[in-house]
């Protein structure tokens, strides 16, 4: 994408835990491609390097073997360091800097955090950016406690339910000493907005994720396979165990010949097996596991499921209703659910943890291919209103209005 010669540049640093495979990271990285292709100058400033992370288009690093000449050790982990070439990469590109600290930083665990703060103070002295934008819980806190000591602008966003992001006091009473000096605040839904106080709550903007590009093409018109998939992590909270209990009882009523596909990897995997076993369906469900180019695997499918007890706004949801696959979601806080599908129109909604319902709430795609048909047709728009081009400039336009606050002197 070609950058806008008459748009102001900025200096943004971005800030997160690592670019591990997940929801909040896809966003950043595709945040910081973006800035970067419109001129701007980019930072993703990260806690340590994950073993399996998004590749960034334009990085100016690249990961090399463990003890390899010239590589840095950007996480002190003592099983499985991970390595990286800070100079490596193209030059002029996404740089990445490490805020971990090393081995011999370390003090006590009671000085380890003020340890971090002066680190990321330091990191930020350096930088000079001009905003600093923060994703997720504790990350927020710190980006507050230490960038707007630097007289920096920051922009916290918190990604999924906020009494999940922090659901401790500890991090409770942190967000409520820090948030009242950022210059801004992201969320993801109209209840997200509503869980903060008054005096927070006015620095609310809800900004959207977009669309991964490569779930926008033409919906899928023919045949479906008779498969039900599911994306997601394989944890408690994606809930897949709940589906599989419904897809069971299914199964026995006479529809053997479906398959429920789940695209994912995580800490329940094993559990989940154990389960398909005992409940007889071993057979019927596939673990798919991580798979490149997701949206060539599901768009046949007969329909999606979205299973999830707390959720922020799910990108496997809008990346499902993007390809055209008639959807069933849970009802579940924050809100997201609710935000993108009108039950019955564009996609199924379902009380959280009802096995009953979504058992249902299934069958009734199964039988009713006019009102699968129906839902899918309905739910491509967010193609539109969630393509990159629209809510790249949103978030572009957001940063713009904040350092002109900063400008007058206003904020």
């Amino acid at each position: 994408m070609k950058h806008d010669d008459n748009t102001r540049k900025m200096h943004i640093a971005m800030y997160i835990g690592s670019l591990q495979k997940g929801g909040a990271e896809r966003v950043m990285v595709n945040l910081a491609e973006y800035f970067h292709s419109q001129g701007h100058k980019v930072t993703l400033v990260t806690t340590y390097l994950a073993k399996e992370e998004y590749q960034v288009e334009h990085a100016a690093w690249k990961v090399v073997p463990a003890g390899a000449d010239g590589g840095t050790l950007a996480c002190d982990t003592e099983e499985n360091p991970v390595w990286v070439d800070l100079n490596g990469g193209e030059k002029g590109g996404i740089r990445r800097v490490f805020s971990a600290l090393l081995k011999e930083e370390q003090k006590s665990r009671a000085a380890n955090l003020g340890l971090r703060k002066e680190k990321l103070r330091k990191i930020w002295r350096e930088l000079k950016p001009d905003i600093v934008l923060s994703f997720i819980g504790k990350n927020n806190i710190m980006a507050l406690s230490t960038a707007t000591r630097e007289d920096i602008k920051v922009v916290v966003s918190v990604r999924a339910d906020p009494y999940m992001e922090y659901d401790s006091r500890a991090l409770r009473a942190g967000m409520l000493a820090t948030f009242g000096k950022a210059a801004g605040i992201v969320v993801q839904t109209t209840d997200a907005r509503k869980f903060f106080p008054a005096y927070i709550r006015r620095k609310c903007t809800i900004l959207p994720n977009s669309v991964n590009p490569s779930f926008i093409r033409k919906r899928y018109c023919g045949e479906r396979e008779n498969s039900i998939v599911m994306v997601g992590r394989l944890d408690e909270n994606k809930n897949q165990a709940m589906v599989m209990e419904a897809f069971s009882e299914i199964v026995k009523e006479g529809y053997s010949d479906y398959k429920l596909k789940l695209y994912g990897d995580g800490p329940d995997r094993l559990k989940l097996q154990r389960l398909a076993v005992s409940l007889g369906i071993g057979s019927s469900i596939e673990f798919a596991g991580n798979v490149s180019h997701v949206a060539e695997h599901i768009e046949k499918a007969s329909m999606f499921v979205l299973a999830s007890s707390q959720e922020g706004m799910p990108n496997s949801l809008i990346e499902a209703m993007s390809l055209g696959l008639p959807c069933i979601s849970t009802d579940c806080p924050c809100g997201g659910p609710k935000d993108l599908i009108t039950d019955g129109v564009n996609g199924l909604l379902v009380p959280v943890k009802d096995k009953d319902a979504m058992k249902m709430a299934i069958l009734r795609l199964i039988k009713n291919k006019e009102l699968a048909d129906k839902l899918s047709q309905n739910a491509i728009y967010v193609q539109e209103k969630f393509s990159p081009d629209v809510v790249n400039k949103m978030w572009e336009e957001y940063f713009e209005s904040i350092l002109d606050k900063k400008k007058k002197g206003k904020a």
